[in-house]
């Protein structure tokens, strides 16, 4: 039997990006989502949950997402999962980001493990399948559990609204398109958390969001 997913947000950085905390309920076994600062505020509610970290996974490349995972796999002995290679040019130069936006010493993030597209991903007794959804980066990918239902979206669909894509590399074409060949398709009943913002389901986006549309 899989696990029931629990999801907790850390909201960082100046972005108020929506870092999340997931476990497996059965197990408490979990993974950090897009740790992008804040680590000592990360790591306090890992502590306040009784979590047992196994990995960090990113979704993207874009410092409010990516900036503190290395030191954070330093600070947690884990290994970081994620995302896309396509996304490489963006963790090689994240010291340099962090300093241009003014949000700390972003390290370098080199994962331990790409992922692409079809691919699968454990936390605990949790499956997430790995859809890749170029347009807001080249290498963003959605973690998808189909048995809970669930989704971590990073910054390919908000509730209202979708990435911006006139970053480097982004592309609104390709983002509209992964979003309506991909991610809706899961199913209206899906939750998600998004990178920012509240958290909704796909059958609220495909009715009411207005980028999806027509």
């Amino acid at each position: 039997m899989p696990g029931t997913p629990r999801a907790g947000i850390i909201p960082v950085t100046p972005f108020q990006q929506n870092c999340t905390l997931i476990w497996d309920d059965s197990t408490k076994v979990g993974a950090v989502v897009d740790p992008g600062g804040d680590l000592d505020r990360i790591e306090a509610a890992i502590r306040e949950q009784g979590v047992r970290v196994e990995k960090i996974l990113l979704t993207h490349g874009h410092v409010d997402h990516a900036a503190g995972a290395d030191e954070l796999r330093e600070r947690l002995g884990v290994p970081i999962e994620g995302p896309h290679l396509a996304d490489k040019f963006l963790l090689d130069f994240l010291p340099e980001t962090a300093a241009n936006y003014g949000i700390g010493e972003g390290r370098a993030v080199t994962p331990d493990r790409w992922l692409e597209d079809g691919d699968a991903v454990t936390v605990g007794e949790l499956g997430f399948d790995i859809l890749h959804c170029p347009g807001h980066s080249p290498g963003s990918v959605v973690f998808v559990s189909r048995d809970a239902r669930f989704a971590l979206v990073g910054d390919v669909v908000f509730k209202g609204s979708v990435g911006r894509t006139d970053l480097p590399g982004g592309n609104h074409e390709q983002l509209i398109r992964a979003i309506k060949e991909k991610v809706l398709p899961l199913g209206d009943d899906i939750a998600f958390i998004p990178g920012h913002g509240p958290t909704g389901t796909l059958g609220e986006e495909r009715v009411s969001n207005p980028f999806l549309q027509g």
